[in-house]
């Protein structure tokens, strides 16, 4: 089974708790052979940000005329994401909240891979007909204050958007879901929050590995 690791955090893991996520996942899964790993980490990668470059890109491929280093690095950026993300039977996302999102570099992965005729295309009424529904979604994110109450979920637009797109606008099913919250709002109770959470990490990741053995 091919098992995609986005990982989007480049704090080291004593300070960052998404970073110490994807620490447990990989130490979790490390001895599952039957799992062909594969880590994007969106901070590694050379990951120019989507904008009016990458319409001239394809402008120019379809004229023949010459790409600047920009437009070649937008590309080849493009198509890697693409290439790693269709390889791929299930995918986990690992992340954190911030400023009430997912960091940017997250953001640009999306935005190479949210492309019309490839996960979706659009029906002859104009809504989208999913083209990889059969791909597995993963949620893993860290988050240091409380949003599950009713009244602070609306400002969460980290996992809310994972959710929208993965689920919503690709069609395909989110599996599993690891959210560890608060433990900034509470230091006091900060290891038992993180702790609890990292075992649920491990307990996903466990699952996966015996689900496809």
């Amino acid at each position: 089974m091919n098992l995609l690791v986005v990982k989007a955090n480049n704090r080291p893991a004593s300070q960052g708790v998404s970073s110490k996520m994807y620490e447990t996942f990989m130490e979790s899964i490390k001895e599952a052979n039957n799992l062909n790993v594969t880590v994007y980490d969106v901070f590694e990668e050379d990951m120019p940000y989507f904008g009016q470059e990458l319409f001239d890109a394809f402008g120019k491929l379809q004229s023949g005329d010459e790409l600047s280093e920009l437009e070649q690095r937008l590309l080849a950026a493009k198509q890697k994401a693409k290439d790693v993300f269709a390889a791929a039977d299930v995918v986990v996302f690992i992340f954190p909240l911030w400023n009430l999102t997912v960091p940017a570099k997250l953001h640009t992965f999306i935005d190479y891979i949210d492309e019309a005729g490839y996960t979706f295309k659009y029906g002859s009424d104009g809504s989208p007909v999913y083209l990889m529904p059969e791909k597995k979604i993963i949620l893993m994110n860290a988050r240091g204050g409380y949003y599950s109450s009713p009244e602070m979920q609306k400002m969460e637009h980290a996992v809310n958007y994972m959710r929208s797109i993965f689920a919503g606008m690709f069609g395909m099913e989110l599996t599993d879901e690891v959210v560890i919250e608060g433990h900034n709002a509470r230091p006091d109770k900060a290891e038992e929050i993180i702790g609890n959470g990292m075992r649920k990490v491990t307990e996903v990741a466990e699952k996966l590995a015996y689900q496809y053995a």
